[in-house]
């Protein structure tokens, strides 16, 4: 397998009112095509550091981030931001939905910034919608959505692109148990059929879902799990 995502020693350090946070202190991490890992660690651990290293939306005080072979360093925003629309979907704990927005346009949006028509846009969210669960919701705003139905109305939004990799920070945290079930199905479902995914939880639960599992303590990648025992498939209504 190719990797989709290599992180070598990758240290971040922000300043603090007494002495500077050391957020991360020497990560190396690689997810290969078709994974799906699990990073598992207590709030403060530094877990969304990495994510949001890893997706360009930070920079590292030390170390290498390279994303579907391109290397991030010395990359300006322009062409940071042109690697997220290529490779990378970023699924939010709270959503990060255009509340003026229908749940179409939400989705319709990433490929009309990436160049596609109105009409391709609106076909390839339209197909995503109907693989969620969320057809009937198309012309609806997220704030009448459950929570679970925004949350795959956001992970929607995050495969408009066909991305290589999927980051989710704390998928679930803001959701009921059932809701964090079916977002869970969910990404198992995703991960069947090839996706590569990153998922970075505080839950044991969570991170169960995946087939690997490092563990984070302290700014630290300490420890990694086997593959954890299958689990029951959910349907899901919409």
């Amino acid at each position: 397998m190719a990797a989709v995502v290599e992180v070598r020693g990758l240290r971040k350090r922000y300043a603090g009112e007494v002495a500077p946070v050391r957020a991360l202190r020497g990560v190396d991490l690689t997810v290969e095509r078709g994974e799906f890992v699990a990073v598992m660690g207590p709030s403060g651990c530094g877990k969304s550091t990495l994510l949001n290293l890893i997706a360009g939306l930070d920079t590292p005080t030390d170390g290498e981030v390279v994303v579907a072979g391109e290397s991030l360093a010395g990359k300006d925003e322009s062409e940071l931001a042109r690697m997220r629309r290529a490779h990378v979907g970023f699924v939010f704990q709270f959503f990060n939905l255009l509340e003026g927005m229908t749940a179409l346009e939400n989705v319709a949006l990433p490929a009309m910034l990436e160049g596609a028509s109105r009409r391709q846009a609106e076909t390839r969210g339209r197909d995503l919608l109907d693989l969620l669960g969320l057809a009937a919701k198309a012309d609806e705003l997220p704030d009448v959505l459950s929570g679970g139905q925004r949350q795959r109305l956001s992970i929607a939004r995050a495969l408009a692109n066909r991305p290589t990799i999927l980051l989710a920070d704390e998928p679930t945290g803001a959701l009921d148990s059932a809701g964090g079930e079916e977002v869970l199905e969910l990404f198992r479902r995703l991960h069947r059929d090839g996706q590569t995914i990153l998922l970075v939880t505080h839950d044991q639960r969570v991170a169960e879902a995946a087939d690997r599992v490092e563990q984070m303590r302290d700014g630290r990648l300490v420890a990694s799990a086997p593959p954890p025992q299958e689990r029951a498939v959910l349907t899901w209504e919409a």
